[in-house]
């Protein structure tokens, strides 16, 4: 979901500024899913069991946060709500779930096979049909997450001028849409947040920071020894 839109944004931050608000930004993201509109209520104690950041830290990078525009805090009946900003993440497609996997079984094991209306409409609006949308459709009608992809591959001008089924290509336009978005955008390297998260652990260590003022008063450099 994280974008080089985002890790360059935080590029103006100093030391290790920027690898705690990646560290508390991904923590929120953790919760702040799509179908909350990358919302979420967090308590200061459950950022601080999955960063392992102080309580200060934590607020202050929440603040740091906030004031770059990456999310927007609201206070609520039970604490604070979380807004995340969505023109830092890239476009999330819905996702599906194969059906032999526990995930699948978890969301779908109430969920009856009969056709929706809309379903039963279309399927029998395009089962004459000869038009090369209403064949994609009527095809993958049980798939609609395969017939949005394929519709999309179609031209725009087909797409826009096909008065049969309105609803699925419009849903294909914004397939179209997302998927040129991402060719123009640059994600972060995995490595890198790596990098940062590790940072951000050794910069916390006692020990180390003892070792480094160590170092640092009696004039020792590290690859001098």
């Amino acid at each position: 979901m994280m974008t080089y839109t985002l890790y360059h944004h935080l590029d103006k931050l100093p030391g290790t500024s920027k690898a705690n608000c990646l560290s508390v930004y991904l923590s929120i993201m953790k919760y702040a899913w799509k179908k909350n509109d990358y919302k979420c209520g967090l308590r200061h104690s459950t950022i601080q069991a999955d960063t392992k950041l102080s309580r200060t830290t934590i607020h202050r990078t929440l603040m740091t946060l906030e004031k770059l525009h990456i999310i927007k805090m609201t206070m609520g009946r039970s604490g604070k709500t979380y807004h995340v900003n969505s023109k830092f993440l890239r476009v999330e497609k819905e996702v599906v779930f194969k059906s032999e996997t526990p995930m699948f079984q978890k969301y779908t094991r109430n969920v009856s096979n009969i056709l929706t209306l809309e379903e039963q409409y279309n399927n029998n609006q395009y089962v004459n049909s000869s038009d090369e949308v209403g064949a994609i459709v009527i095809t993958n009608i049980k798939n609609k997450e395969f017939m949005i992809d394929e519709l999309s591959k179609l031209p725009l001008s087909t797409l826009k001028t096909n008065n049969n089924n309105k609803y699925y290509c419009k849903l294909a336009i914004q397939r179209k849409e997302e998927l040129l978005s991402e060719k123009d955008t640059n994600f972060v390297h995995p490595q890198k947040i790596i990098s940062a998260l590790n940072n951000v652990k050794k910069q916390s260590n006692v020990r180390y920071r003892q070792k480094v003022e160590y170092n640092k008063r009696n004039g020792i450099k590290p690859w001098e020894k």
